[in-house]
Order: C-alpha cells, then structure tokens, then sequence
C-alpha cells in the first residue's frame, strides 16, 4: 500500500481539527462567509435557473441542503451548490506556481458530505481545510494547465479526499474513491479559452459532484484503481509526469495563501483592476481620452487573461468571456470605477464604450514579473491620453492577494452586498453568526438556515 493514492487516504484518515491552528480556522471562516455570498449572490442568474429547473424536476431524497431553499439527494445538492458558488466568478482563488485554482469550488461536495454525516462544524471545517490543502498542493508541483487539461483536475483527487474526511471512511475506502473519480475525470482547459461558455461556471461544480458520488460508491464497496498515479497508463504516463505533493509533510496550512477577489473578475485580474482606478482617480483620467492602456504581467495571468494561450480576449460578447478577459475589465474599471455583477449584464458588455476602449488595451508577459508570482500579483500599467501624455503605475498586489489578507469585516461587507437584494436582514445575520460560530456548532446549524432560504 505505498500507492500514492493510499498516501493521499492516509493524510485524510488521520487530519483532525487540533491540526488546524488558530489563525488557519480563522481564515476559514472568511473564506466560507465569502463563498456563501457569492452563492447566494448568483442565485437569480439565467444558467443558474436552468440547474435549477433540472435538479427539481430530476428530484431525489430530501436529505442535503440546497443554498436558496430547498432539500435534495447529496449529489445533486454538491452540483447545485458548487454552481452557485463558482458562477459569478467571485469566489477565492490560489495561484500557484504551475495552475490556478478556487478552492471553495469544493464546499458543494463536502457540505452535502458533512451533512449526511452529522457533523460537528469542527469536523467539517477540517474536512474542507483537507480538500483545500490538496487542492493547493497540485498547483505547486503538478503540470497539468500547460497540457490543456482544466483545475477540476485536481478537485477529483481533492475533493474525494475531503468527503473520504467527512464521511469517516477507512485507508482502504479513501483510496478507493479517489482512484474512481481520478479515473473518471479529466476535463480540458477549453472550458476557459475563446469564446467562454456557461459550463465554465459549472465544471468544476460537476467533477465535485462526481467526486463525492465516486466517494459514496466506495463507502458501499466499489473498488477504484489504487495505481491512479504512477501506474501504467495512470496520471503520471498519460498527462502530467512523474511529480511529488510530498505527502510526508501532513500539516494543514494552505489555506493562509488563498486569496479572496475585491472584484468580480478572474483572480488575475484584480492587481490591474484596483491599479487602473487609482491611477484614474489619481490623474482625473477622462475614459473618452484614452487612446491606448499598456498592461504588462505575469505569464499565468497572461496565460489566463491576457490574450496569450487561451486566446484573443478581445472579442467579447458575454458574461463568461467578459470577466476571464483583462481588456474588458480593466475598460469596465476606468469607465465605471468598479468591477461588479452588474458590470456583466449583456447590455453593458455590449455598450459601445466599453467595446472601444477594450480595443485600446495591450497585454504583454513579463519575465521580470513573472519571477515575482506568486508571492506576489504584480503588474505595470501605463495609460496614454489622445494628448500623448502618460500616466504609469506599478503595484505588487492587491487588497485581497493572501499577502494582504482581506479581513471578516470586509467580507461582512461583501456579503452584504451581494446577498442584500436577495434575503432578509435577519437570515443574513443568522448566517454570519453561524459561520462566526462554525467550530463550536453542528453542521446542521448552517444548513437548516440556508434551506429555509425562499428566493
């Protein structure tokens, strides 16, 4: 049993909440209040609708929890949630050295995990905490986005590890179910290039949902590969090559480097979306006088955002195209002061202001800046008036970038926003105390709130 897949069970058998230091279960409570209000936040949007319409009529047992009312089978619950989560494109992210990804895109799954289960908040924060760290640790050390293949990659190792946690499963039964949902599972980055689908909100919402339905299968006896990795024809021969999450260190820390997003655009974006603003607000910048923004970058945010592998970002016509493209945001910015949901409305994307100045801006990669990811988010802008005066500015990060920590309070204030039009003051309070109280109450506590949810 020295398969890394029986590593992997073996680092989630033995994870305990007393692994979790003090400042990492305060950092989980930020990011779960974050991750709900992008949730409840998405609730009135059309593909949102769409899922919706379909897990009511497809049913199931009323056993989990559904985010705006409502309960459903786990598997069903894990898709419907995680959609929720991830479709604004507002929810934490990690940049890591080889790919990027949203954690909470797992709290779908190991919130339906834990509330079958029964769990106390403690157990579930460490469940979560669990599939976090594993998460996070692809991105370090496994190649995967330069070969085309999407983030939910690793959520079907991490998530079924997380749900293996919260179900209490043995070494044997853990391993069993990431083997099936590694095996299942290997989405390709196109999800994120081009001209952006309503799928890319969702894929990463189906592969934890097939993660936690690969896990209950292995709870009742399935077997999965246990030579996932480094068998033949496994992870290793067929994608990424041979690569080491060093599974002897088991602390539980990542969380402490995961970034929360100030605006509602791609991770990578938002060093040159608060960059550009304060370089407006600072010159009295006129949108109509701009002739040409010069953005230089990192190679991931270039990669993702910027015109480089995934494509052309200047053609934009959606709302999924529109916030993975760092021309139309950073117009969006200088025109508007913000980057927010409404920022995506199809009539705005489509306003002929933003349209044009989109066209004014240039992103290059830089190999200087690139040595600074992902320590740092850095970028240089440089704005050219039809006057030919420039204006210049360097920053290094963001409010929000793990190296400048987004605090509760102003995810308070986040959740108010998004959540204000959508619940009453009441059910928003009851929320945030809950969540401020996680550790110290069953799992049971939240849920039985936000299946009260009537939206």
């Amino acid at each position: 049993m020295n398969e890394i897949s029986y590593q992997l069970a073996s680092f989630a058998q033995q994870s305990s909440f007393d692994d979790l230091s003090e400042e990492v279960r305060e950092r989980m409570k930020v990011l779960l209040l974050d991750a709900i209000a992008c949730a409840i936040g998405s609730l009135r949007s059309e593909p949102i609708q769409f899922l919706k319409d379909q897990v009511e009529e497809f049913g199931g047992s009323s056993i989990t929890s559904l985010i705006g009312g409502g309960k459903t089978a786990p598997d069903r619950a894990a898709f419907f949630n995680a959609a929720l989560i991830r479709y604004l494109d507002f929810n934490d992210g990690y940049m890591g050295s080889l790919a990027t990804c949203h954690p909470s895109d797992q709290l779908g799954a190991i919130l339906a995990a834990s509330e079958y289960a029964d769990l106390s908040g403690s157990d579930f924060m460490t469940a979560l905490a669990l599939a976090y760290e594993i998460q996070c640790r692809f991105c370090e050390f496994c190649s995967y986005e330069d070969k085309g293949f999407d983030q939910a990659l690793a959520i079907s190792y991490s998530t079924a590890a997380g749900v293996s946690r919260a179900l209490s499963l043995d070494i044997e039964k853990t391993a069993n179910a990431i083997g099936i949902s590694g095996a299942s599972q290997n989405p390709f980055l196109i999800v994120r290039a081009g001209r952006i689908s309503h799928w890319k909100g969702f894929s990463t919402a189906n592969t934890c949902a097939n993660a936690l339905h690969a896990t209950f299968l292995a709870m009742r006896g399935v077997t999965g590969p246990p030579e996932i990795f480094e068998g033949p024809l496994g992870l290793f021969d067929s994608i990424t090559g041979p690569f080491d999450i060093n599974l002897a260190d088991t602390s539980i820390k990542k969380v402490l480097e995961i970034s929360l997003k100030k605006f509602n655009a791609g991770i990578h974006s938002q060093t040159a979306i608060e960059g550009v603003i304060e370089l407006k607000e600072e010159n009295d910048l006129i949108p109509e006088e701009i002739s040409e923004v010069e953005i230089e970058i990192y190679q991931r945010a270039y990669f993702i955002m910027g015109g480089g592998k995934g494509g052309d970002k200047h053609d934009v016509q959606n709302k999924e195209t529109a916030d993975h493209s760092l021309p139309y945001v950073l117009a969006a910015a200088l025109i508007d002061n913000n980057v927010m949901p409404e920022q995506f409305e199809e009539k705005r994307i489509l306003e002929e202001d933003v349209q044009s100045l989109l066209r004014c801006v240039k992103v290059s990669n830089s190999e200087a800046l690139t040595n600074r990811y992902p320590q740092e988010s850095p970028v240089t802008i440089k704005i050219t008036n039809k006057e030919n005066k420039i204006f210049k500015k360097e920053k290094s990060s963001y409010e929000g970038h793990y190296s400048k920590p987004m605090e509760w309070s102003t995810v308070v204030e986040k959740f108010g926003f998004l959540c204000d039009d959508f619940i009453s003051a009441q059910m928003k309070e009851e929320i945030i105390d809950a969540v401020s109280r996680i550790d110290a109450i069953q799992v049971s506590d939240l849920t039985s709130i936000i299946s009260k949810m009537k939206i």
